[in-house]
């Protein structure tokens, strides 16, 4: 039996994400739209007139009245670090007197900081920091997020990552997509001055016993791999994809970051889902990737807090390439807020505040190989915001501003006034009553006639 879950109408605009990079409306505006649900699935998309003669909102469980707001697709946020444990707040002003991160690296801080505090994590521990860190997500409008492991670095705790991350999808409305990230970086245990067997030699331990056994697990869906400067050889990183591949995990690969190493080039060899960072991608690489039809994924936030220079994104668009922007989220990049990587998208990679739309969202959900998650349109997951502005482009110029009013998730109610709702928390073991008893503030969702 079908049911009317929810009518969304009377949308100052409603940003359906469905064009292209590079096209003259690449969010593909409806201008007083609406969008009607039925049983989790959007059904019908167009002019408000439309579609509440089809689709009358007071035979909805749900209405809500969008009047003077845009409404725009659930963020899609392709590439997190969102589960560690630890605090490297201390390491942020180190930088900003001076330290460099490989220095940071050299003493013991940096990644190797957050293995040692994530090892001795326990699983509920790691869980709760990973729903707090989805509830912020959700507050701002992610309504799909990919976490990767990578903190653990042995196969006991890379194991014990992917089974919270698993938990964590099973416990919170945001859809958790997981990826395998044993290659992170060489850990500390088999560094040893200049010998370079040493990354071998972990290699051959990330091919032999972590992906057997993660594959085994059958949780994560992508393997990754850290091919730049210090971390992976372009040879290294090819074995772990194509054991990871042989296991039925797609791969992903973070190229080009630090230095241009051949990472984007062994994107497009093994076909990979994704390759993210690209700030020192050449025309070649993008062009690559292009014929391959694999997704850049950009990340913008990791620039800021570097202080590198950023991806050029335009360049790529141009190109022709399906760019994304993603978080990073991750200790040494601490922002969970798309919107935010939308603003500095269009202020310091040269996308239009509509392609910023369309890169957080469809390109996003294409970089996770989840089409045609990201868009209004029919046949699509009811995942959608509602903002509490008259158009997306005040996303990214309000930056630092949540501009969120209300998130849904399969067209129920999950996030109001930059809140997470309690049904995002109402499954999990021990719930904080100081945070679930916590009232929303009025959002649209009290005032647009929740039935």
């Amino acid at each position: 039996m079908t049911e009317l879950t929810a009518v969304v109408h009377g949308a100052a605009e409603l940003a359906t994400a469905t064009g292209d990079l590079g096209s003259d409306d690449p969010a593909g505006i409806v201008e007083d739209g609406a969008v009607a649900v039925v049983d989790g699935e959007i059904d019908r998309v167009g002019p408000t007139a439309e579609v509440t003669r089809e689709y009358p909102p007071e035979n909805a469980t749900r209405e809500i009245d969008a009047s003077g707001r845009a409404v725009i697709p659930g963020y899609v946020d392709s590439h997190t670090h969102a589960l560690f444990a630890g605090d490297r707040s201390d390491e942020f002003e180190a930088k900003l007197r001076g330290t460099t991160y490989g220095e940071l690296l050299a003493s013991g801080g940096g990644i190797h900081r957050t293995v040692r505090a994530t090892r001795a994590a326990s699983d509920e521990d790691l869980l709760a920091n990973l729903i707090g860190h989805l509830d912020v997500m959700v507050a701002h409008g992610t309504t799909t997020v990919e976490v990767k492991s990578g903190y653990g670095l042995d196969t006991e705790t890379e194991f014990r990552m992917i089974d919270v991350i698993g938990r964590a999808d099973d416990r919170h409305p945001v859809d958790v997509v997981p990826t395998f990230m044993g290659a992170h970086a060489v850990p500390r245990e088999y560094e040893g001055g200049d010998d370079p067997g040493n990354a071998d030699d972990y290699v051959d331990r990330v091919v032999d016993e972590q992906i057997p056994a993660i594959a085994a697990q059958g949780i994560a869906e992508f393997c990754d791999v850290f091919c730049d400067e210090g971390a992976f050889t372009v040879a290294q990183s090819r074995r772990v994809l194509r054991a990871g591949a042989e296991r039925g995990l797609t791969p992903k690969v973070h190229a080009e970051e630090l230095a241009h190493r051949g990472g984007a080039r062994l994107a497009a060899e093994v076909g990979a889902a994704s390759a993210d960072h690209l700030l020192h991608a050449t025309d070649a690489d993008v062009a690559a990737l292009v014929d391959a039809g694999v997704t850049p994924v950009l990340l913008p936030g990791t620039a800021f807090g570097l202080g590198a220079d950023y991806a050029d994104a335009r360049a790529m668009v141009d190109a022709g390439a399906p760019v994304a922007v993603a978080t990073d989220f991750n200790p040494n990049c601490h922002s969970q807020s798309m919107g935010f990587a939308a603003a500095l998208a269009c202020v310091e990679m040269g996308l239009t505040p509509a392609e910023a739309l369309v890169a957080g969202t469809r390109n996003g959900a294409r970089a996770l190989d989840r089409a045609p998650l990201g868009t209004l349109r029919e046949g699509a997951p009811a995942d959608l915001v509602v903002l509490n502005a008259p158009s997306h482009a005040h996303v990214p110029y309000s930056y630092g501003v949540n501009r969120v009013d209300a998130v849904l998730k399969g067209g129920e109610p999950v996030a109001a006034g930059g809140v997470p709702l309690g049904a995002a928390r109402a499954d999990r073991d021990e719930p904080d009553p100081a945070r679930t008893d916590r009232a929303a503030p009025a959002s649209v969702l009290d005032r647009g006639g929740e039935q």
